[in-house]
């Protein structure tokens, strides 16, 4: 079976698209590879959080992988500070990396707006991911659109590893999502829905109550024509509505198109709006029952243990390679 990572910052709300684009896939696939899915806390220590929120949102989002569907029989779910051997493997991979490299990352250019006033960590995060990736030897990341430059940065990282030290790292490959990998904002649907957006109406959270999503979605932005066709560059809005009930039902996006054939945006909302709710109301409901249960701790603790193991092992290789002389007396 080929090896998956993948990984969520536990930061804002998780949302629909955060869950089409990511967690549902990660179900899927932990019955086709051996998978390990982490909760990334450190990269979530890039922007100055609240120590008691960054600790409740990642139980939070351990709590929803679960409820979303992961087996731990099946997957490995870890916390990422738990497992030690990322942030040595990421100073490692840093005294790998170019400052051109790191320089041409779109994300640190966007977040940082060419203030002198963000925190190193912002600027170097790509490399601890890249290590996040390299010490389980993974052959694949299901990643979106955005986050491409950063496991090309992963594989170009390994590959100069391996070329300097001997071949010690996996080459890791994209796995994007042709439909759905960019689920769009609500409120403005030419944007990426966003954890980090200004207002709640460009999302629908995981934990919103049924009345809160409907009212969401009904407020949706469209456009004038009424006529409901899948065109994401000249109709944006109703395209978006179109993915999401496409994924959320499991139907093509020509079938749906077809489903909704002759149907008004007012129909098309409705269908929706119902179609969302009656998926994420067990998760819901299934979140609240573990949130208390003891039982998420546990799998962290199993799953911790689990990817120590291997990633103790790949690190062990990578300090070898490079020259650094193993502890005494153990």
């Amino acid at each position: 079976m080929k090896r998956m990572l993948s990984g969520i910052q536990p930061t804002g709300n998780l949302h629909l698209g955060n869950y089409l684009g990511a967690l549902k896939r990660f179900v899927e696939l932990q019955d086709e590879a051996e998978c390990f899915y982490c909760v990334v806390d450190l990269h979530a220590l890039t922007v100055p959080r609240d120590p008691d929120e960054l600790r409740e949102k990642t139980l939070e989002v351990a709590t929803l992988y679960l409820a979303a569907g992961l087996d731990p029989k099946k997957a490995t779910l870890f916390v990422q500070s738990h497992v030690r051997a990322h942030t040595e493997a990421g100073w490692l991979l840093q005294c790998v990396a170019r400052m051109g490299e790191l320089n041409r990352m779109t994300q640190f250019k966007e977040k940082s707006q060419g203030s002198d006033g963000v925190v190193v960590g912002l600027y170097t995060y790509p490399v601890l991911q890249a290590a996040d990736i390299v010490l389980y030897q993974a052959d694949a990341v299901p990643v979106g659109e955005d986050q491409k430059q950063h496991l090309e940065l992963a594989r170009d990282l390994a590959e100069r590893f391996n070329n300097r030290y001997g071949k010690v790292l996996t080459l890791p490959e994209p796995l994007i999502g042709k439909i759905g990998a960019r689920i769009m904002g609500l409120d403005n649907p030419v944007k990426k829905m966003s954890k980090s957006a200004g207002s709640e109406a460009n999302y629908i959270a995981l934990l919103d109550e049924p009345d809160v999503i409907v009212k969401k979605i009904k407020r949706a932005v469209t456009d004038s024509e009424n006529c409901i066709a899948y065109d994401p560059e000249s109709k944006p809005g109703i395209s978006n509505l179109l993915v999401i009930y496409s994924l959320i039902t499991g139907q093509t996006i020509e079938e749906t198109v077809q489903h909704f054939e002759g149907k008004g945006y007012g129909q098309l909302k409705k269908e929706v709006a119902e179609a969302v709710v009656e998926h994420l109301t067990p998760i819901r409901e299934r979140y609240h029952e573990l949130r208390q249960s003891g039982e998420v701790e546990r799998v962290l603790a199993e799953g911790a243990e689990k990817a120590s193991a291997i990633a103790d092992e790949t690190l062990a290789r990578m300090k070898e390679a490079m020259g650094l002389v193993p502890p005494f007396g153990r």
